[in-house]
């Protein structure tokens, strides 16, 4: 679940490394900076330990060597209750290919994964075709047996990226979006809306409500707006961010190398 910041009023809240402040209007915003000083025009705020100076538009601290210009706080928005994502994706060992929730990554050459449409599948030697769990391919019939009953083998369909730029990519099926430190970040939907607070986005043709913390649709019912997640590095990008596993292969920053039972790298989460 994202992390959040509650504000007093137990209903609004706001990003992970923001602080709620009273706006104007008597609700509730959000400053952009952690444990700031909320300024008494309910419009500005300053940096933790700085003093709001309204008259000149600046922050300053007690000892007078800081001298920032004011911060703007923006609304937030109604706490959701916590509801159960379904659009987890299965992570690729190489840490940057992705196949939808119930599927399993097969690889089809060194450099690239696919996308088998079955859970814990038996990816096949041709690095083509897949087979559910519990079977064996049969590449000389082009099957996939059982105990002497046999089905025909499933195609690989390719996991794709989605390019944001020439250094950084999300899995397939999501948005690239701007995060507020002005990274790319990746929305878990396709086509996306990226809301203006470059925290969450929202579903194509829905547009954001910072105020109510949902995405609205002209005559249909709001939906939870989604938050977004950092955007992996492209082949051969390996950041500070990416957990390294060995020369050739990293995973996401936040997780953890794992040896998979084919001794490949697996992340987890």
């Amino acid at each position: 679940a994202p992390r959040a910041v509650p504000c007093p009023d137990g209903q609004s809240e706001c990003p992970d490394d923001a602080t709620c402040c009273v706006t104007s209007s008597g609700a509730w915003g959000c400053c952009p900076m952690p444990q700031a000083s909320c300024c008494a025009d309910k419009v500005h705020c300053c940096p933790h330990a700085t003093v709001c100076d309204l008259t000149h538009g600046r922050c300053v601290s007690p000892t007078g060597d800081t001298d920032v210009p004011l911060g703007t706080a923006f609304p937030a928005w109604k706490r959701q209750p916590p509801t159960p994502v379904a659009l987890r994706q299965v992570l690729c060992p190489d840490g940057r290919s992705a196949c939808p929730d119930g599927a399993t990554c097969c690889q089809l050459s060194p450099a690239q994964y696919g996308c088998c449409p079955l859970q814990n599948a038996v990816c096949c030697g041709d690095g083509q075709h897949c087979c559910p769990q519990g079977t064996t391919c049969d590449l000389i019939h082009s099957t996939c047996t059982s105990l002497g009953v046999s089905a025909p083998l499933a195609a690989l369909p390719t996991a794709r990226d989605v390019k944001c730029d020439e250094r950084r990519s999300c899995p397939d099926g999501n948005t690239c979006c701007r995060l507020s430190s002005g990274a790319w970040g990746c929305c878990p939907l396709e086509q996306a809306v990226c809301c203006p607070d470059h925290v969450h986005c929202c579903p194509q043709g829905y547009t954001c409500d910072p105020e109510g913390g949902s995405c609205l649709q002209e005559g249909g019912t709001p939906r939870p707006w989604v938050r977004k997640t950092p955007a992996l590095p492209r082949e051969g990008q390996v950041t500070s961010g990416n957990v390294i596993c060995d020369e050739k292969t990293s995973c996401p920053d936040g997780t953890t190398c794992c040896r998979m039972s084919l001794g490949t790298w697996g992340c987890c989460p």
